[in-house]
C-alpha cells in the first residue's frame, strides 16, 4: 500500500506566507446509506450531492466505467442510486459527478465497497488553522461514507486510541491544541458501527503529521535559474546544517498535491523536475525532518516562473530619440517583471551592447549612450536578460530609431550652413543631392553628406537624393523624400510679447556697444600706462565683455520658439464618502459611514466632523476603503462629514461634504451637470448618499418635480434630450425613501443652467492609447482652429490644468497635457475646453483613461473559435472575475479600444460582424471600474483571429533533438500560432493517433518515454480543433525520428581546417564502416539534421559554402543502414569549427606566482583552443616577440631586474602562418623587495628631493623681484617707473592746455625731486 503523506504546515502556511489562494471547482460529494443498521449490506443506497450548484444530470462511475446516470425532470442538489444488497458483482470502487454548463464536474472522492463483511476505507486528511510551530492548532478529518459510525483516532507506536468521536454526518474531525514534538508521528483512522462492534473498516491511509521550528531553516535554490520555459528541466536543491534527514519540497498553490519527499544525500536533497509545465509555476519552499518527525523551520519561498513567454517590454528615449551629435542620451526599459536582468541591442548586432542586471533593474536604471555619432545611429530595442539558458520567447512593444544629426534645424539664416545627410541600408557607389530650384544643382558625396550654405539667402529651397550602386552605376534610385529648407518665418503682425523682446535684444546690443566705447575710450586716455596695471584692466574689461556676451546669447536661446509641453501634477485623488445601514426603512436605526480611495497607495482614512478628526482606520488590503459605524444616529452625530485618504508623503482633498440633519430629513445631494449647448443633450447628476432611495428633479418656479427616478444606486442622472431655451433655470434635487409616507432629505444646492454662445469644441485625443500601464508616460493633445486661445483640462469634470495663449505663434492653437508618470488613481474620464476673454468652447469628447494593472487579468475566449471563415462573425467572451464592470476588446496595432461595453455581471461578449482579412490580429480585453478611476485589471492573454479559408501550417520538432540514444526521453512538439486548439501527431504507418486536447497555448506535447526501436518513425501533426468547421486543416512538417547507438561510430573531418575566414568554403567529410549507408550531419544546439546524403561509397561530403559567424559550432555526423532505415550509429567523435578573421584570443597564466625575487624563474603558460599552433611571448616595451614555442611554456629570468612588467601572448595556426589570434589578457610580473628594488626606491627619493628644492628656489627668487617690482626711484636714476598715484594724476592732467605739471618727467634737468610712494 503506498503511503499517503500530509503535513500539518500545508494548509495554515497559506496566510501567514501571503500567498493568494486559488480557485478550486466544487467537487461533488458521495457517501452511503442504508435501511437496516443490523445488516447494513443488505439494502444500500448511494448519494450524490452538488456542494455549489443545483443540476438536471448526475452520473454515477464504478470502476471507471459508466454504470447509471439519472436525469431529473426538474433541478436539484442531490440524487440517489440504489444498489441494493451488497454482492461480488456490485464490489469495485465508485465516483459521482454532476453536470455544469459546459461539461461534467470534477468527480467526487473514490468511495471503495469490498465485501459484506468489512467497511468501507476512510478518507483521512489534516487542515491547519495556524503556522506550524509549537502551539499551533490542527484539525484532523476522517470521513467514513456512511452516518452514525463511531470513528477512532490512532497513533503508531501506541496501543489505545488517541480519541474517538460518534458524529452525526459521516465525518468526524479530531482537534490537537497546543502541537508539541510528542504529537509528531503517524496517525491512522478507522470506523465501525455502533449497533455492530465486530464490523470494521478497513484502516485509512496513514498520515504523517510533522511540526515545524525544531531545526534550523535550510537554503533552497533552483538550477538553472528559476524562470524557464515549458518542456524544460529544473532541479531543486534544498540543503541543511544536519545529515541524514529527510527533505520535503512544496508549492504553495497546490499543497495537498505538490508535496514530494526525499531522503538525503549527506546533508541535501534534489528534486528533479525533467519536463515543466505551465502549472509547475508557483512559490516553493521546502524543510526537512528527522526519524521522530521533528521538523525544520521553512526555507525561504523561491518563486519560479514556467511560462512561454515573457511579457514584453518597452523603450522609451531621453530627452528626444532626434539627438545631435556629441550629446548624451538615455534609454530606460521598462518592464512588468522585477528582479530580471534587461539588454539593449541595436539592429545588426551580434549581441547586447549594455546589460543591466536584476538590481539595476529594480532601481529602474537606464541605459546610456554618451557623445553620441553617427555610428550609434539605429533601430534600438530592449528584452529580458537571463543569465541561464532558456527558450522562452521575449519580445518587445516598440523599437526606438535614434537619428543622430549635426545641425539644428531646416531654418538658418543667410550666412549659415546646414549639413544635410543621406542615409540607407547597404552600401552605396555614390550619393547625389538634387535641389528642385535649381535644375544644374547636383551635388555628389561619398559618404552621403552635404553642406549646403545660405549666400545672399539663395540656399532656401526643396531638395531630395539619390545613389547608385556598384553592380550598376548607369541606374540610380528613386528620389528621397524632399527635405524644405527655409529661413526663419518673418510675419507682420507684431505682439506685446515679441515686442518685449525685440527691446530688450536691442538694449542687450546698445549696452554692448557702450562698453566697446568705454574700453577704447579708457585705452586712448591711459596709454602711458606700466604693462602689469594695462593687463589687469584689459583683464577685467574682457570679463565684462564676455559676460555681456553670454547674456545675449542666452537670450537668443531662450526666446526661441520651443514646443512646450505643460505637465499636469496630478493631485492625490479625491476618496468617497457614503452611508450604508441594514435597515433600509428605518436607516438611522443603525449607520455605518464608508470612505473609499481610487488610489492603490492609500495607508489610512480620516474621517472629520465640522472640521475636527474623530476616528482613523487603516483600509482593506483590496478594496481600499474603510468603515466608520456611528450605530444609531442621536443628536450627537448631526453635523458635517468629510473624509480624506492619507498616502506616504501626501493627503488628500476632502471628499464632498455628507450632511446629517437628523432622523426625520435624508443628508443633502450633490448635484451637478456639464456646460449646457443648446440642441445637444444634457445629463444632471444627483449624487445622494445612501443606496436604495429615489431621486427626484425640481425646477424653480414649479411645485412638481421635473423627473423621478427609482432606487439605482447612490446616484441618478437626469436627462434632458435637447436643451433649449425654454429649459434654462434654477434646478435642485431631492432624495427620498421608497416606501410611504416618504422621508425626503434637503434639497440640493441650485444649479444654474444658461445657454450661453460658445465656440465649436476642440479636438482631444491622446498621443498614444489610453490604455496605459501605471508608470507610463501619457500626453493629452487639445487642438482648435481658433488663434490665441487658453485651455483647461478637465479630469472627471473637475479642472487639473490650464495653458496661457500662445502670443508669440500665430496660426492654431494647441496645448500639450503631460502626465510624466501615471498613478493607479490618474484614470478617469477626461476632456478639454478653450476659452478667450469671455467666449468658452464646447467640452470636447471625453477620452478614457484606464490604468491597468490594479485587478487579476481576465480570460478572453473565441467562439466558435479562433479561427473563422471571411465573411461569418464572431463572438469574442471576456470573463472577468467582479460584477459591474466596464470592459473593452483592444486589438493590436490600433490607437484606442474598438469597443466597449458594460456588464452587469462578469462577463460580456463583443461581436466582430462579417469579418474580413483586415480583422486578423491579436485581440486581448480588459476590465475597469468606472466609479473610481478607471482602475483596471491587467490585460488579458492575446488571442490570436485568424480570418481564412485555411488553418496556419504548424511546425513539428523534438526536444531535446530527433536524434536520439536507445532509452532516452524526446518530446514531440507541436507549435503554431493558433491557440486553444487541440492537436493530432500521426506516425507513418500507423493508423491510431495521439491527441492533445485542449491546448491553452500555441503548442501541444507529445511526450514519448524510454525510446525503443517502436518509438522509430515519421511523425506529423496538425490542428483538431473542438468545433464544427469547414476550414481546411493542413499537415506539418515530416519528422523523422532517429535511434542511435546500434552501429559503429563513424569518423568527421573537416576541409580546409576547423578554422575558416567568413565567406569561405568548408566540407565535413564523415567517414563509415558500412556500405549502403545514409549519412546525417548534426550541428549542437539543432533539433533537426542539417544534411542528409546517401553516397555509393563509405564517406558522404558535407558541403558548406559561404560560411558565417552563425556556422561556427560543435559537428558530428551518423549513419544508417538503408535496410534499417532511422536505426544509426553511434555519434562521431565532435568537431568544432569557428568562422573567424581572427581565431580565439588565448589564455596566459604564470607559474607558481606572478611575483619572483632576483635569481629565481617564473614560467608563463599560454593555452588556446586550437591544435597545432605555435605561440609567441610579448613583453610590453619592447618591439620584437620576447619569445616563441610550440607547446605555451615560456621561462621569465629576472636578471638585474629586467624580467618584471606585462605580458601577453598569442598565437598562429603551422597551416595559416599569416593569421594570428588575438593577444590575450595581460598578467603582470612584479618582483619582490630586493637590493635592486631598494636601490631604485633610494634613487627616486634622491630625484624628488632636488626637485622640490629647485622649486621653492625659484619661488623665492620670484618672490623677492615681484616685491622690488613696484618701487619708484627718480634721484639719479634714468627709470621711468612710477608708482599708480603718479600714474593717476598723469591721467587726470594731460591734455589740459596751459596747465602746469608736478611730474617728475616736467622738472627742469639738473633738479633732482624725491616723491613719497606709498606701498
Amino acid at each position: 500500500m503506498m503511503l499517503r503523506t500530509f503535513n500539518l504546515f500545508l494548509g495554515c502556511i497559506w496566510l501567514s506566507l501571503g500567498v493568494a489562494s486559488m480557485a478550486v471547482e466544487p467537487q461533488a460529494e458521495l457517501w452511503i446509506e442504508s435501511n437496516h443498521p443490523h445488516a447494513p449490506w443488505s439494502n444500500i443506497t448511494l448519494l450524490c450531492r452538488s456542494p455549489a450548484r443545483v443540476s438536471s444530470k448526475f452520473l454515477l462511475m464504478k470502476d471507471n466505467t459508466q454504470i447509471s446516470w439519472t436525469r431529473s425532470s426538474y433541478k436539484t442538489f442531490q440524487v440517489s442510486f440504489f444498489i441494493g444488497a451488497l454482492s461480488e458483482s456490485t464490489t469495485g470502487v465508485y465516483r459521482c459527478c454532476y453536470w455544469k454548463e459546459k461539461g461534467w464536474s470534477k468527480p467526487s472522492k473514490v468511495l471503495e465497497l469490498q465485501s459484506p463483511d468489512q467497511l468501507p476505507k476512510p478518507i483521512f486528511w489534516i487542515e491547519a488553522k495556524a503556522p506550524p510551530l509549537p502551539g499551533c492548532n490542527a484539525n484532523i478529518l476522517c470521513d467514513g461514507w456512511i452516518q452514525d459510525l463511531v470513528f477512532v483516532l490512532l497513533k503508531e507506536g501506541n496501543t489505545e486510541p488517541v480519541d474517538y468521536q460518534v458524529p452525526t454526518g459521516t465525518m468526524a474531525i479530531f482537534s490537537i491544541d497546543n502541537l508539541a514534538p510528542e504529537n509528531e508521528g503517524v496517525y491512522l483512522c478507522r470506523t465501525h458501527f455502533q449497533m455492530l462492534p465486530t464490523l470494521w473498516s478497513e484502516p485509512s491511509n496513514p498520515l504523517k503529521l510533522v511540526v515545524a521550528g525544531l531545526y534550523p531553516k535550510p537554503t533552497l535554490t533552483a538550477h538553472p535559474g528559476p524562470i524557464l520555459a515549458p518542456g524544460e528541466s529544473l532541479s531543486f536543491r534544498c540543503q541543511g546544517p544536519i545529515y541524514g534527514m529527510t527533505f520535503v519540497l512544496m508549492r504553495l498553490e497546490g499543497l495537498k498535491k505538490s508535496s514530494y519527499y526525499k531522503k538525503a544525500v549527506k546533508n541535501e536533497a534534489y528534486f528533479d523536475f525533467k519536463s515543466l509545465k505551465t502549472q509547475d509555476t508557483g512559490h516553493y519552499l521546502c524543510l526537512y525532518y528527522d526519524a521522530s518527525y521533528r521538523g525544520s523551520l521553512l526555507s525561504d519561498i523561491l518563486k519560479v516562473w514556467v511560462t512561454e513567454t515573457f511579457p514584453k517590454t518597452w523603450l522609451l528615449v531621453q530627452p528626444s530619440p532626434v539627438i545631435q551629435m556629441g550629446q548624451n542620451v538615455s534609454l530606460r526599459c521598462q518592464g512588468l517583471m522585477d528582479g530580471v536582468g534587461l539588454a539593449l541591442y541595436k539592429e545588426e548586432e551580434e549581441g547586447p551592447l549594455q546589460i543591466l542586471d536584476g538590481t539595476s533593474n529594480d532601481d529602474n536604471k537606464s541605459f546610456l549612450l554618451t557623445n553620441v555619432t553617427d555610428k550609434d545611429a539605429g533601430i534600438y530595442s530592449c528584452l529580458y536578460f537571463l543569465n541561464w539558458k532558456t527558450s522562452i520567447k521575449m519580445e518587445t512593444y516598440n523599437t526606438v530609431e535614434l537619428m543622430v544629426v549635426a545641425w539644428p534645424s531646416s531654418m538658418f539664416n543667410i550666412g549659415k550652413t546646414i549639413t544635410l545627410q543621406c542615409r540607407v541600408s547597404h552600401p552605396v557607389l555614390e550619393f547625389s543631392l538634387e535641389w528642385e530650384e535649381k535644375a544644374t544643382f547636383p551635388k555628389f558625396s561619398v559618404n552621403g553628406e552635404f553642406i549646403v550654405t545660405n549666400i545672399e539667402g539663395q540656399g532656401t529651397g526643396t531638395y531630395s537624393c539619390i545613389f547608385s550602386i556598384e553592380a550598376h552605376t548607369d541606374i540610380c534610385s528613386d528620389p528621397s523624400k524632399p527635405q524644405k529648407l527655409a529661413r526663419p518665418r518673418v510675419t507682420g503682425f507684431l505682439t506685446w510679447n515679441s515686442f518685449i523682446n525685440e527691446v530688450f535684444r536691442m538694449s542687450l546690443f546698445v549696452q554692448l556697444i557702450s562698453l566697446l566705447w568705454l574700453v577704447l575710450w579708457i585705452r586712448w586716455r591711459c596709454r602711458r600706462l606700466r604693462f602689469r596695471e594695462a593687463w589687469l584692466l584689459g583683464t577685467a574689461q574682457g570679463v565684462a565683455m564676455l559676460f555681456i556676451l553670454m547674456a545675449l546669447l542666452c537670450c537668443g536661446l531662450c526666446t526661441g520658439a520651443l514646443a512646450e509641453e505643460i505637465e499636469v501634477i496630478m493631485p492625490t485623488p479625491k476618496p468617497e464618502l457614503w452611508a450604508e445601514t441594514n435597515f433600509p426603512l428605518a436607516p438611522w436605526t443603525n449607520l455605518t459611514l464608508w470612505c473609499r480611495s481610487p488610489s492603490g497607495s492609500t495607508k489610512e482614512f480620516v474621517l472629520l466632523k465640522d472640521g475636527t478628526g474623530w476616528i482613523a482606520t487603516r483600509p482593506a488590503s483590496e478594496q481600499v476603503r474603510a468603515a466608520f459605524p456611528l450605530g444609531a444616529l442621536t443628536h450627537s452625530h448631526t453635523g458635517s462629514y468629510h473624509c480624506h485618504s492619507w498616502e506616504e508623503m501626501a493627503v488628500s482633498e476632502p471628499s464632498e461634504a455628507l450632511e446629517l440633519v437628523g432622523t426625520d430629513i435624508l443628508p443633502k445631494p450633490v448635484i451637478s451637470a456639464s456646460l449646457p449647448v443648446r440642441g445637444q443633450e444634457l445629463q444632471i447628476r444627483c449624487k445622494g448618499w445612501l443606496e436604495g432611495l429615489g431621486f427626484a428633479l425640481f425646477k424653480k418656479g414649479e411645485q412638481e418635480p421635473v423627473q423621478q427616478l427609482g432606487a439605482i444606486g447612490r446616484e441618478a442622472f437626469f436627462t434632458i434630450q435637447r436643451m433649449e431655451d425654454k429649459d434654462q433655470g434654477n434646478y435642485s434635487c431631492r432624495t427620498h425613501t421608497q416606501m410611504q409616507p416618504f422621508k425626503w432629505s434637503e434639497p440640493s444646492e441650485p444649479l444654474e443652467l444658461v445657454i450661453k454662445e460658445t465656440y465649436p469644441k476642440p479636438f482631444f485625443k491622446t498621443w498614444a492609447s489610453p490604455v496605459v500601464a501605471p508608470g507610463a508616460r501619457v500626453t493629452f493633445n487639445c487642438s482648435t482652429s481658433h488663434e490665441h486661445m487658453s485651455f483647461i483640462l478637465y479630469k472627471d469634470d473637475t479642472e487639473i490644468a490650464s495653458s496661457d495663449p500662445a502670443w508669440g505663434k500665430p496660426g492654431s492653437s494647441a496645448a500639450h497635457f503631460l502626465i510624466i508618470s501615471v498613478g493607479i488613481g490618474d484614470g478617469g474620464n477626461y476632456s478639454c475646453r478653450y476659452y478667450d476673454f469671455s467666449i468658452w468652447s464646447e467640452p470636447s469628447d471625453p477620452v478614457e483613461l484606464i490604468v491597468t494593472e490594479f485587478y487579476p487579468k481576465p480570460t478572453l475566449l473565441a467562439q466558435p473559435g479562433p479561427v473563422v471563415l471571411p465573411g461569418k462573425n464572431v463572438t469574442l467572451r471576456c470573463q472577468g472575475i467582479f460584477q459591474a464592470m466596464r470592459f473593452a476588446l483592444l486589438q493590436e496595432g490600433t490607437h484606442a479600444p474598438i469597443q466597449f461595453q458594460s456588464a452587469s455581471g462578469t462577463s460580456v461578449d463583443f461581436l466582430l460582424h462579417t469579418v474580413g482579412a483586415e480583422d486578423s490580429g491579436n485581440y486581448s480585453c480588459i476590465y475597469y471600474e468606472t466609479t473610481m478611476s478607471n482602475r483596471g485589471s491587467y490585460p488579458s492573454t492575446p488571442l490570436m483571429i485568424w480570418v481564412t479559408d485555411t488553418f496556419p501550417r504548424p511546425w513539428l520538432s523534438a526536444e531535446p533533438s530527433s536524434v536520439v540514444t536507445m532509452g532516452q526521453n524526446v518530446t514531440l512538439w507541436c507549435q503554431g500560432p493558433v491557440r486553444g486548439v487541440g492537436y493530432i501527431l500521426h506516425k507513418e504507418g500507423k493508423a491510431a493517433s495521439m491527441q492533445l486536447w485542449g491546448s491553452t497555448s500555441n503548442e501541444g506535447a507529445f511526450p514519448i518515454t524510454n525510446i525503443s526501436g517502436a518509438s522509430i518513425g515519421r511523425y506529423s501533426c496538425c490542428y483538431h480543433p473542438d468545433w464544427i468547421s469547414s476550414i481546411k486543416i493542413q499537415p506539418s512538417n515530416t519528422l523523422e525520428l532517429m535511434v542511435t547507438g546500434l552501429l559503429p561510430k563513424p569518423s568527421l573531418l573537416v576541409q580546409p581546417g576547423p578554422m575558416v575566414a567568413p565567406g569561405e568554403n568548408v566540407t565535413l567529410q564523415c567517414q563509415g564502416e558500412l556500405p549502403d549507408s545514409t549519412f546525417v550531419l548534426l550541428k549542437e544546439g539543432d533539433q533537426q539534421p542539417l544534411q542528409q546524403q546517401r553516397p555509393s561509397g563509405y564517406r558522404a561530403d558535407f558541403w558548406m559554402p559561404v560560411v558565417r559567424d552563425q556556422d561556427s559550432g560543435v559537428y558530428s555526423c551518423v549513419y544508417y543502414l538503408d535496410s534499417a532505415p532511422l536505426v544509426a550509429s553511434n555519434h562521431s567523435n565532435s568537431l568544432e569549427i569557428w568562422v573567424t578573421d581572427k581565431p580565439p584570443k588565448p589564455s596566459l597564466s604564470a607559474w607558481p606566482s606572478t611575483v619572483f625575487k632576483l635569481g629565481k624563474d617564473i614560467t608563463l603558460q599560454c593555452r588556446g583552443p586550437l591544435p597545432g599552433v605555435e605561440f609567441v611571448l610579448e613583453h610590453d616595451g619592447e618591439e620584437a616577440p620576447q619569445q616563441f614555442s610550440e607547446d605555451g611554456d615560456f621561462v621569465i629570468n629576472n636578471l638585474e631586474g629586467k624580467g618584471i612588467g606585462n605580458y601577453s601572448c598569442s598565437y598562429r595556426l603551422q597551416d595559416y602562418p599569416n593569421i594570428w589570434s588575438e593577444p590575450s589578457d595581460a598578467v603582470e610580473l612584479v618582483g619582490a623587495a630586493g637590493p635592486v628594488a631598494q636601490e631604485c626606491t633610494v634613487g627616486n627619493i634622491v630625484r624628488s628631493t632636488l626637485i622640490v628644492v629647485v622649486v621653492v628656489a625659484l619661488g623665492i627668487v620670484l618672490a623677492v623681484e615681484w616685491k622690488k617690482w613696484p618701487r619708484l626711484r627718480t634721484r639719479g636714476s634714468e627709470t621711468d617707473g612710477r608708482d599708480q598715484t603718479v600714474v593717476l594724476e598723469e591721467c587726470n592732467q594731460e591734455g589740459e592746455a596751459g596747465t602746469t605739471t608736478n611730474s617728475p618727467s616736467s622738472a627742469s634737468p639738473g633738479i633732482s625731486v624725491e616723491v613719497t610712494v606709498p606701498i
